[in-house]
Order: C-alpha cells, then sequence, then structure tokens
C-alpha cells in the first residue's frame, strides 16, 4: 500500500486513508527490515561495479596494445673487442621474419662508444653498425645497449631489453 508523507491538510484527496500520517509513521518506525541484508548487497554491488571498471578500462587500454608485435635484435658477433669494428645486428619480429626500416640504435652502456651508433635495416632486416667501445681502467668486460626505432606506421614495438653487444678485453 502507498504511503504519502508530508503536509497536506488543505489538499482534496480522493483518497483520504492515505493522509493518515501517524498511521504511515508508526510503521515505518516500527520497520527495521530497511536495513537487513543492505550491507551483503552494497558490498556485491560495490564489487561488481569494480570488476566491471577494470574489465572496460581494460579493453579499453588494450585497444592499441592489441595489435603491437614486440621486435628482437639479434647483433652478430654479440661478443667484441675494445678497438673499432663492424657489428651485423638483424631485426626480427617474434616469429623470426626480418623487418625492413628500422633503426638500430648503439649506445655506451658499461662499456663505452663516442655518442651513439645508428643504421637502418634493409630488406634481409640486418643493419651495420660500426663501433669503437672502449673499457675503462682495470675493466676487463662491458656492455653496449641495442634499442630499435621501428618503421614509420608499423605496429612494432621495442618495448623490452635487446640482446646487449659484450665488449671482452681480449676479444671475441
Amino acid at each position: 500500500m502507498p504511503v504519502v508523507l508530508g503536509n497536506y491538510d488543505d489538499v482534496d484527496c480522493p483518497r483520504p486513508d492515505l493522509l493518515d500520517r501517524s498511521d504511515a509513521l508508526d510503521r515505518f518506525e516500527s520497520d527495521d527490515r530497511a536495513i537487513e541484508g543492505l550491507p551483503i548487497r552494497l558490498v556485491i554491488a560495490l564489487v561488481v561495479g569494480v570488476a566491471s571498471l577494470g574489465v572496460m578500462m581494460n579493453m579499453l587500454s588494450g585497444l592499441n596494445g592489441l595489435t603491437v608485435t614486440e621486435l628482437d635484435a639479434r647483433p652478430s658477433p654479440d661478443v667484441v673487442g675494445p678497438d673499432q669494428q663492424d657489428v651485423d645486428v638483424a631485426v626480427v619480429d617474434p616469429d623470426g621474419a626480418p623487418v625492413s626500416d628500422a633503426t638500430v640504435v648503439v649506445t655506451s652502456d658499461t662499456a663505452t662508444i663516442d655518442g651513439t651508433a645508428t643504421a637502418t635495416t634493409g630488406d634481409d632486416g640486418t643493419a651495420t653498425v660500426s663501433v669503437d667501445p672502449e673499457l675503462g681502467p682495470n675493466q676487463r668486460e662491458g656492455t653496449l645497449s641495442i634499442s630499435i626505432k621501428p618503421p614509420a606506421g608499423s605496429d612494432y614495438a621495442d618495448d623490452r631489453e635487446n640482446t646487449a653487444i659484450l665488449v671482452l678485453e681480449g676479444g671475441a
């Protein structure tokens, strides 16, 4: 039965039984069922809402991430000495297929080179980078870091660490 709360003394109502405020207030006051089950319902609604929000946010943030393919660098030789030499770096996708028009960037890590060395991969996915690594005093080994700039307009990325070039005092 609907209950109308408020002051309706001046209102002409076709159902005066709805305007009996004292009866409605007494029933409202004596009703202790309102809180029964409410906390658990709120917790369930909160959990379902947060889970749904998490799924939606994952879908939205993953739209571009679904088509990105990670590139990998394979230097040859991967162990060099501290002198001027050429290193061939093959850039491949996860299936091992060569990637052309990618830029290979070699930088100092624990071994040093002057500036950075860069080269662009050809149709075979290989770039030749000329490096002249140096080791510090009392340093027997070090590494050169390789990063890849994917071809423009491609679905490639280079987010993970690539194989480093190891520089040994005695050479390869």
